[in-house]
């Protein structure tokens, strides 16, 4: 087999498993753990995948990388439904809440329609419409102007504007990526400016964010972790994620996707683990 062909074979097999070992490969290939070791340096330097100690994964996405909404909502499903679920409960009737842009506060937005009084101001088209087709008579939705995102958001000057003009009592947010230096951050940077009225309207931050968030980092902060009264999560967190996101946010509720959670770091008054 030519060099080329192995390396397109490597590649497939990344793509498919997520992640190769040098030794099972120099096996399964007939040729030297050295061979495979340049095969790999050579996809590397391609950027087609990512090198690791002993073998390969998949190469991560860069700090501008923006998926559609449609992408996004086929991912993590089980999870986004069981934070949806607990953040739902931190919602009052009569509150003036703010929706980011994302899959999981959408899936948010499914479980407020039935919210007596509540007003939702959201830069989110999906969020939007959930809301106003199955949404209570007695709810209002505002909607930002601005530009569309990929993602479905509406960004820029006039988003911007809208917001600055409002109190909220709670803002959901929604975020690419975690890092312990970084905070939460965005691919987009006008989503992030954005973003950012958004938390300075709001009395009360509350971050919706899975386990695969962590370590991805977008190209702009929107705010650094102490930033967030709660965050919701779910337990398949890492220990590092868990310790850092322990000790920096107001609160970290975790949650099982059959929908039971519980809390670590301080409680607050509204974050009561079910």
């Amino acid at each position: 087999m030519l060099a080329q062909q192995r390396q397109a074979a490597i590649l497939e097999r990344v793509r498919l498993t997520g992640g190769v070992r040098v030794t099972e490969l120099a096996v399964e290939f007939g040729v030297s753990d050295m061979t495979i070791r340049r095969d790999l340096e050579a996809l590397h330097e391609r950027g087609l995948l990512a090198k690791v100690h002993g073998g390969a994964t998949v190469a991560g996405p860069s700090s501008t990388d923006e998926p559609g909404f449609h992408a996004k909502s086929v991912r993590q499903l089980a999870e986004k439904a069981a934070i949806a679920d607990r953040a739902a409960q931190l919602v009052r009737p009569g509150a003036a809440v703010a929706l980011s842009a994302g899959t999981t506060t959408a899936e948010l937005a499914r479980r407020l329609v039935d919210v007596p009084g509540l007003t939702v101001v959201t830069n989110s088209l999906p969020v939007a419409e959930i809301l106003h087709a199955g949404g209570r008579p007695d709810q209002t939705v505002v909607l930002t102007g601005g530009v569309r995102t990929p993602s479905d958001a509406l960004v820029g000057p006039l988003a911007v504007g809208a917001v600055r003009a409002l109190h909220l009592d709670l803002l959901f947010l929604g975020v690419h990526g975690i890092t312990e230096r970084a905070g939460f951050t965005t691919p987009n940077l006008m989503e992030a400016e954005t973003d950012r009225a958004l938390v300075a309207a709001a009395d009360r931050l509350v971050v919706l964010a899975d386990h695969t968030k962590w370590g991805t980092v977008g190209i702009s902060s929107i705010v650094e972790l102490a930033a967030a009264h709660v965050l919701v999560s779910d337990d398949q967190l890492s220990p590092p994620a868990r310790r850092v996101l322990g000790e920096q946010v107001g609160e970290l509720i975790m949650v099982k996707a059959t929908g039971a959670s519980r809390v670590t770091g301080t409680p607050t008054s509204e974050g009561t683990a079910q």
